[in-house]
């Protein structure tokens, strides 16, 4: 099993920045790709970008070019780079780790982009 923590949500004016972190424990080593949702109220949630154990990242087509993931695999911590925000990116966003057995979630982190 693998528990995932998140940080650095909050609010933040339009146009601004917020990286969020997502700290690994456990199976660690079991870890294949790593990620980050979003969810908006009323509405469903969906990927925001993903990275492989190799860094092969994934984007929501939406968000390429101000949203960046990264993984520090010694530190077991994936981060996101938020840039540029709007108050559409206002969300919950959940960090997941994929396992073979499969998805683990984390709590989640409150991101409100104010305008």
């Amino acid at each position: 099993q693998v528990q995932l923590v998140e940080s650095g949500g909050g609010l933040v004016q339009a146009g601004g920045s917020l990286r969020l972190s997502c700290a690994a424990s456990g199976s660690i080593f079991s870890i294949k790709n790593m990620g980050w949702y979003r969810q908006a109220p009323g509405k469903q949630r969906e990927l925001v970008a993903a990275i492989t154990s190799g860094e092969t990242t994934t984007y929501a087509e939406s968000l390429k070019g101000r949203f960046t993931i990264s993984r520090d695999n010694a530190k077991n911590t994936v981060y996101l780079q938020m840039n540029s925000l709007k108050p559409e990116d206002t969300a919950v966003y959940y960090c997941t780790a994929l396992l073979g057995e499969g998805l683990y979630w984390g709590q989640g982190t409150q991101v409100t982009v104010s305008s």
